[in-house]
């Protein structure tokens, strides 16, 4: 899951920061210190893959297969999270059925080695990470800094194949039991490459995280001006079969949506949407940071829920009242991470706006007047 960096940002609703990433601050702490509960069963089971550890490009548990023909570096990437295995389950079953590009170049990638590697399911949240999330620390300064973690090494093991690659599917789960997303990134590029995979029904387009840029938002994924795309697919709760199911079927349509494979290996998965779903587009208009010692939900939410009316409160940062700013806004991945400085969740508007086209302070000042009840400060 996207579980937002912690990091620091000033006010509740952060729509856009306008701050480069790598002006912000990522703070992480190692996950077996957060004492992060478990609310659901661990029904998928992370398959071994010490089977690729070699790789075959100089990188270990990277794999890149060459068509011999023209066209586009594809790459699927597993494992960000080590608590998260449906990506896992996704790049074995390519690599049990023989899978190669009919055009250009298929990579494999399996990503945060030492932290899926330490995973146990009895304490199954402990090993999302072992020093820092490896999904946010992709900001060039720090990158060429002197700071050090097991996953900033790794970061920069595989960026020389990261900056190689022109279409990326990076797979995720979610903490929740939630509907399936897909992450299409703030550019159109990435929501039109979100429909021609054509699941899940939710597309979210969204700018990343403010103290932190992930593999999605990384080098010309993120550049209007760059060919390049990625999209970041979170399949469902982490441990639920359905996800490992969800992993596979959006990786054969992301490949077969960019040329990569001939249409058919469809066929040879256990479970599909059939037919795909008609696809909603949501927009991420606010983020929801926490500014005070303690927060909390006014209900157990556990994201996708759409929020009909303006002013709805929805939480407490403190003693400060949190409310919707909009109609009709969805709560996208609400984090069980709720210390100061986190991100606790985003709201996301129904259409096909761009991302950084935000309700602006005066707008929402407007909306609720300068009050202690509004939703920003």
């Amino acid at each position: 899951m996207e579980v937002p960096c912690r990091g620091r940002l000033s006010s509740h609703f952060n729509s856009a920061d306008s701050r480069p990433f790598d002006q912000l601050a990522t703070l992480s702490l190692p996950m077996t210190q957060l004492n992060i509960p478990n609310d659901y069963p661990v029904d998928l089971i992370p398959p071994d893959i010490s089977a690729y550890e070699k790789g075959n490009i100089g990188v270990h548990y990277i794999w890149t297969f060459d068509s011999g023909v023209p066209g586009p570096n594809v790459m699927v990437s597993a494992i960000v999270h080590g608590n998260e295995p449906c990506g896992a389950i996704a790049l074995d079953w390519l690599f049990r059925n023989d899978v190669r590009p009919v055009q250009g170049r298929l990579t494999l990638g399996f990503m945060n080695i030492a932290a899926y590697l330490s995973f146990d399911p009895a304490d199954p949240n402990a090993t999302r990470w072992m020093e820092e999330d490896f999904n946010c620390v992709r900001d060039k300064a720090v990158l060429k800094g002197d700071r050090d973690s097991v996953e900033l090494r790794r970061t920069r093991e595989v960026r020389p194949i990261l900056d190689d690659i022109d279409l990326l599917l990076d797979l995720h789960t979610m903490q929740h039991l939630a509907p399936p997303l897909m992450m299409s990134g703030r550019l159109a590029k990435g929501k039109d490459l979100a429909r021609k995979v054509g699941v899940p029904e939710r597309i979210v387009g969204d700018s990343g995280h403010a103290a932190g840029r992930r593999i999605r938002d990384y080098g010309g994924f993120d550049d209007p001006s760059s060919t390049k795309a990625a999209l970041l697919i979170e399949c469902g709760q982490h441990w639920k079969e359905a996800s490992g199911l969800l992993a596979k079927e959006s990786t054969v349509r992301f490949l077969e949506a960019t040329g990569t494979l001939e249409p058919g290996l469809l066929e040879l998965l256990e479970k599909l949407y059939v037919p795909p779903p008609v696809q909603q587009l949501f927009t991420v208009r606010e983020m929801v940071t926490i500014t005070q010692e303690t927060f909390t939900f006014v209900e157990n939410f556990v994201g996708g829920e759409i929020i009909r009316k303006a002013g709805t409160l929805i939480g407490h940062d403190g003693d400060i009242e949190i409310r919707t700013p909009v109609d009709d806004i969805m709560r996208v991945m609400p984090s069980k991470h709720l210390w100061k400085g986190q991100t606790a969740a985003r709201l996301a508007n129904r259409g096909t706006e761009a991302v950084d086209q935000i309700i602006s302070l005066k707008t929402l000042l407007k909306l609720y007047g300068a009050t202690t009840r509004m939703s920003i400060i």
